[in-house]
């Protein structure tokens, strides 16, 4: 029971620490935008405790144990997509609005900002379902079946819900700050045990999962690009990125959290692949819907009590710290990208506030209800990365690189991005195969950037005022 207990102690400081947030919430910009005081150092710990989530935890630990390090092939595209945020950050920070789809009405039109919410609220709350899902999982197996798969998940739900509704971004950034220090002392303080536990490296070396090839593990290429490119586009496109960017204090601490962010986020993401590569010369024979559970087996049964105590405090600070973050965007997203800006434009900041708020609870039901779904959370993951990253980045990005981008253009990849999507994945789930075998991914990024591209060069070039607020306009000597 002292891994309960150590996580129930874990969450109960967390309860009482955004309760006191709730104090310094006194207008929306506190509540959506954490009142745009943010600094370098808290930014670098809410990105990171954000991009590190279940998805790691569990998908990409599932991909480790049946792969090895040729894993890093679906992580590296993150890294490459936080890679180039770099650049557009400080762009990003002085257009100074909240949420990405009120940079796409900006930039395109209404619709783009409709489809661009519509496209968030999927993929995000599909996000959400499987950080319940793995915090369920946690409780189950730390107290070896007392705690039900599902009464796990729902204690999970309803943690998350409440502390997000709580104060918002103010709570969601700074609990990142404790959430990112232990995710990094539990997770690096567990390798060295889990080596030793294990019998070595030799050990470890004659006893991983064997790969048929030395840099795609068990892979097809085309399998391996399925997963670099989503999690690639969602990196570029994450709109968690950009609220945290609006947070910035000014644009020059949003462009140095970026820094910090990519070191961390590569650090961490071997780390935790090492601990599932290692994990699987010891626990052997899992099955698929198992596989994604091999870092909760070592934190578990793979290294001494108070180590194990240390990573599971850690991997519930990733699953808490990325669903309350995947779950305010949406709510933000439902309250000003439709509400307000259709519905009651004079909406006042109290009633935002409350509004949010209930949104949060009735997104996070529907969070909970996607579950079932998806029975592998691996699947869950990258399915929700090509709903977004297909639908919204091409359209996102060109914002930022391509003045030619029309309007039409931008509308329509958004809306074929995120049709192609939603259409592959049904198909999917009814024939239990991809059509032709080919994911999700392929199809939807190519209607994506053909509409983007075709649709744009085919229309006229836009106004100079729809290029003003993201382009620096040159003066002639």
């Amino acid at each position: 029971m002292v891994y309960l207990f150590s996580i129930l102690g874990y969450l109960i400081i967390l309860f009482f620490f955004g309760l006191r947030l709730t104090k310094r919430l006194k207008k929306k910009e506190d509540f959506l935008v954490a009142g745009r005081t943010l600094t370098a150092p808290v930014l670098v710990g809410t990105l990171l405790a954000t991009w590190i989530g279940s998805g790691d935890i569990f998908s990409v630990s599932d991909l480790s144990y049946n792969h090895g390090y040729s894993s890093l092939i679906g992580s590296s595209g993150g890294w490459l997509g936080i890679i180039i945020v770099f650049f557009i950050a400080a762009r990003v920070r002085r257009f100074g609005q909240f949420t990405v789809p009120d940079i796409l009405e900006a930039r395109y039109n209404k619709w783009a900002r409709i489809l661009a919410t519509i496209a968030t609220i999927i993929a995000y709350l599909t996000i959400v379902s499987y950080q319940f899902r793995g915090g369920g999982w946690a409780l189950n197996i730390i107290t070896e079946g007392k705690i039900s798969i599902k009464s796990g998940i729902i204690i999970v739900a309803v943690f998350v819900i409440t502390y997000t509704l709580l104060a918002g971004m103010i709570s969601v950034a700074y609990l990142d700050i404790f959430n990112g220090i232990i995710m990094i002392t539990g997770i690096f303080f567990a390798l060295p045990f889990l080596i030793q536990h294990v019998g070595g490296m030799d050990y470890i070396v004659a006893n991983v999962t064997p790969r048929s090839h030395p840099f795609l593990g068990n892979m097809t290429l085309t399998q391996a690009m399925g997963y670099f490119f989503p999690t690639f586009l969602l990196a570029l496109g994450m709109a968690n990125t950009y609220q945290r960017f609006f947070s910035a204090r000014d644009e020059k601490e949003a462009k140095k959290s970026v820094v910090g962010w990519v070191v961390g986020v590569i650090l961490l993401g071997v780390a935790l692949q090492s601990l599932a590569v290692i994990g699987s010369s010891y626990f052997k024979g899992l099955e698929a819907k198992e596989a994604g559970k091999i870092i909760l087996l070592v934190a578990h049964k793979g290294v001494p009590v108070i180590v194990g105590c240390l990573l599971l405090i850690a991997i519930m600070a990733i699953i808490i710290s990325t669903a309350n973050s995947f779950l305010l965007v949406p709510a933000t997203n439902v309250i000003r990208d439709i509400y307000q800006r259709f519905i009651n434009p004079d909406l006042a900041d109290k009633k935002m506030i409350l509004y949010s708020r209930l949104t949060v609870i009735v997104l996070g039901f529907i969070s909970y209800s996607l579950i079932s779904f998806f029975p592998r959370i691996l699947d869950a993951a990258y399915a929700a990365y090509t709903v977004y990253g297909a639908g919204i980045t091409p359209a996102l990005i060109a914002v930022f690189f391509w003045k030619r981008a029309t309007v039409q253009g931008g509308v329509l990849s958004i809306l074929g991005g995120l049709t192609t999507t939603v259409v592959w994945e049904v198909i999917n789930k009814i024939q239990g195969h991809f059509p032709l075998g080919v994911p999700a991914i392929y199809p939807a990024l190519l209607c994506s950037l053909a509409l983007l591209i075709g649709v744009s060069l085919m229309t006229p070039k836009p106004s100079p005022d729809k290029l003003s607020a993201f382009f620096k306009e040159r003066r002639p000597a």
